[in-house]
């Protein structure tokens, strides 16, 4: 049978929503989908989008919650995104990253070297944040087999990061409903218990918590040998495991046990970054540490097009040079370094940096953390928490079962009110736009605190 494609060229021929919620349905296959009913989903069909608002197909309006997902920081439909984007098209499309430069991608590389903390310096650029943290993770193995420590390769990571969908960043995610069914490696990582304040025992103070939580990292190093340990990999916030924030001082004093055991800091910066907290990067100017190696993405862009970094400190690439042993880095991507990704990141921070963004979120922060920390007067929110333009409430109910069913509930409460919001089983997230102003941010917990009343209200009745 011979496949006839559809002409979308002229306005009689478009489709209308509902062919494409049937195209959609029968041919595509979406990230996260459920394999039990892949084709019984019903996605919102989204159209266009201005500022922090998208509008679906039928031309309902929506607050943009979830912010796409972590990345839009600058807000949609930026004209002087698309003339740069359109112009470097123009100018140089494409080529070989392999043996050839471009200006977009030196001068960001520049810029990145210069916002970046401390002796981090160095910039291999890939196609987002899976495969920034896979060259993070191969370059610590590449420099402990150049070292002649072949032996030198586990990786630290935590219970309820995330790190990406590539085998290795796939591998060192501690998500426990993302491992169904997937291969991942388990040779090579070791997993730390869950460090969110919010799980901690009944009587246990936050700075118990802590020392608690760094003890875990000194048994683990301890069980498992430093001289067979080559990383650890953590997120300032655990962003998709539900907003985590580790007790303060737990970075500091989980990097200086890293650093006086040789192994590798890599701080994954994929959502922290790029102005998530009101800084460049988080790391240093939250956190106060300078880690090893930072991967960013998602914000780089504000999600205009793909682009990721694995930002590498002077100190580890000067051992990786300095064996005298000739040696070829063959890690690398065909679109590692796009001069027209390179160009639309460039225009990105050019726009945060005329429109003091990062000033806006660090003004704007306060009222949005004192609105998320309201909604702990509705007995079905345990927790409420966040820092910058990054939340999290996480529901109770009297059942496991009801529970696992609270952000959906919420989410489909928010959405008929014109609000998106990311579930997550009892969980809802949510990383506006950061351009998002104090009325938009009244606007956007007006009406979670609406669908969690609705929420309540069906659960009591």
């Amino acid at each position: 049978m011979t496949k006839v494609s559809p002409s979308l060229h002229s306005r009689a021929n478009t489709p209308s929503n509902e062919t494409l919620l049937e195209w959609d349905r029968e041919h595509q296959i979406h990230p996260w989908a459920d394999m039990d009913d892949w084709r019984g989903y019903d996605n919102l069909m989204v159209d266009t989008a201005k500022g922090i608002y998208v509008w679906d197909a039928e031309g309902k309006r929506y607050i943009d919650g979830p912010g796409g997902m972590w990345c839009n920081q600058i807000g949609y439909g930026r004209h002087e995104m698309a003339e740069a984007i359109a112009n470097q098209v123009i100018k140089l499309s494409y080529t070989s990253p392999f043996t050839n430069s471009t200006k977009p991608s030196a001068v960001l590389a520049k810029k990145l070297a210069d916002m970046a903390p401390g002796d981090l310096n160095n910039v291999f650029f890939t196609t987002g944040g899976s495969t920034a943290v896979d060259t993070a993770l191969r370059t610590m193995q590449y420099l402990n087999n150049r070292r002649g420590m072949p032996d030198k390769k586990m990786i630290i990571a935590r219970e309820k990061g995330y790190h990406g969908s590539t085998y290795l960043a796939h591998s060192v995610t501690g998500k426990e409903r993302d491992k169904s069914h997937f291969d991942f490696e388990t040779r090579l990582v070791h997993f730390l218990p869950d460090v969110n304040p919010y799980r901690r025992p009944k009587g246990m103070s936050v700075a118990d918590w802590c020392d608690a939580k760094v003890d875990d990292l000194e048994a683990a190093i301890a069980k498992l040998g430093a001289d067979k340990i080559g990383a650890f990999i953590a997120e300032p916030i655990l962003s998709s495991g539900g907003v985590i924030v580790p007790p303060e001082g737990y970075h500091k004093r989980t990097l200086d046990i890293c650093r006086a055991n040789d192994i590798i800091y890599i701080s994954d910066e994929v959502v922290t970054g790029f102005g998530r907290l009101g800084h460049w990067f988080a790391s240093e100017s939250v956190f106060g540490i300078v880690p090893d190696m930072i991967t960013s993405a998602k914000g780089l862009t504000s999600g205009y097009l793909p682009l990721g970094a694995c930002i590498i400190s002077d100190r580890i690439m000067e051992q990786l040079s300095g064996t005298g042993e000739a040696s070829t880095f063959t890690n690398g991507y065909t679109y590692s370094s796009h001069p027209v990704c390179c160009a639309a990141a460039l225009k990105n921070i050019e726009i945060f940096e005329r429109e003091n963004i990062l000033e806006h979120v660090r003004k704007v922060t306060p009222h949005f953390q004192a609105r998320l920390k309201a909604l702990l007067r509705f007995d079905i929110v345990g927790d409420a928490r966040g820092m910058g333009l990054i939340g999290c409430i996480e529901c109770k109910a009297e059942n496991l079962e009801a529970e696992r069913t609270l952000g959906a509930r919420i989410d489909a409460a928010c959405e008929k009110r014109g609000l998106m919001v990311r579930p997550l089983i009892n969980m809802a997230v949510f990383s506006p736009p950061l351009i998002i102003t104090l009325e938009q941010i009244d606007e956007m917990f007006d009406i979670l605190e609406a669908a969690l009343q609705e929420v309540s209200d069906e659960m009591a009745g």
